[in-house]
């Protein structure tokens, strides 16, 4: 069993139950380093040090906030810990909303939210079957890892999926980022190939089609390295593009004639994702997202 990563009260009004929250997502799997001095091999160790002092022990240090440059307001954990939020312990439930109508570029992190113990676990089950009935999602604070944080609570199975969302003020505008950009009118022969294309290779959503192929690559390599064995250069994509300015009407056709006459994708192909992607935000009303799964 999990450890939980937070434990407290779920409230609805005046009804309360106790509940415990658990990662969603785990990164276990991810390849990790350490620096290593390669004529010893031993792990390099990072020491704090004080410009004036020198070498000081981690215990003694304490949180600084810098209001001007070199001068810091210092904070210890009795005076964090004072800082008493209700959302430390309690995730009140604020209002109700469509599962749709938050944007897609809010959502953050994912947490399985469970009843702690017997105690109130009828209450749990109401609110969640309520929102399951309704549909709708239930927006509330909590303070994670120090931080208050809106979240979104939806049901899943017979427990529910609290999501962290982001702040307004953390979501960047499209046009900040790449500026202003004119996309010129499609051609509308352009358009009906890639409309094919599309359709060609229109298929469910499999997580496990979506592996991170820099990391197999990463595993890899260590593991060819452990064996002695030299390194190999990977030769480039070919595909890969090289900045050319290609025939676009060429490339369409190129890519719709390489799913076979019989407009099926080849055998054995997978869909694979190299890293996470992320979409531009925009502060402008974004078109309608797509609803997220609902809850079985």
């Amino acid at each position: 069993m999990a450890r939980p990563t937070w434990q407290g009260h779920l409230k609805l009004s005046l009804v309360t139950c106790p509940v415990a929250l658990y990662k969603a997502t785990s990164a276990a799997h991810d390849v990790h380093f350490h620096l290593v001095h390669p004529k010893t091999h031993n792990r390099i160790k990072m020491v704090t040090v004080d410009p004036e002092l020198g070498e000081v022990p981690r215990s003694e240090l304490v949180k600084g906030y810098e209001f001007k440059k070199g001068q810091y307001v210092l904070l210890d954990k009795k005076d964090i810990d004072s800082v008493k939020l209700e959302s430390t312990r309690t995730i009140d439930i604020q209002e109700f909303v469509p599962l749709d109508s938050i944007d897609r570029i809010y959502w953050d992190e994912p947490y399985y939210l469970f009843p702690s113990g017997k105690t109130g676990i009828e209450a749990f089950g109401v609110i969640r079957q309520a929102m399951l009935t309704q549909e709708r999602v239930a927006l509330g604070r909590l303070v994670v890892s120090t931080r208050e944080r809106v979240c979104a609570i939806e049901p899943r199975g017979e427990a529910m999926l609290l999501t962290t969302l982001r702040a307004h003020d953390e979501v960047l505008a499209m046009e900040d980022v790449g500026g202003n950009i004119k996309v010129p009118r499609p051609d509308r022969q352009m358009l009906d190939i890639a409309a094919k294309i599309i359709e060609q290779q229109a298929g469910a959503f499999d997580p496990s089609h979506f592996t991170d192929r820099y990391e197999e690559a990463l595993r890899a390599l260590i593991a060819e390295k452990r064996k002695g064995r030299p390194v190999r250069v990977s030769e480039p994509d070919e595909d890969a593009g090289d900045g050319k300015v290609i025939n676009l009407m060429d490339a369409l056709r190129r890519s719709l004639g390489g799913h076979g006459d019989d407009g099926k994708k080849p055998a054995g192909k997978h869909l694979q994702a190299h890293g996470r992607a992320r979409r531009a935000p925009s502060r402008k009303r974004a078109s309608k997202p797509r609803p997220r799964r609902k809850a079985a």
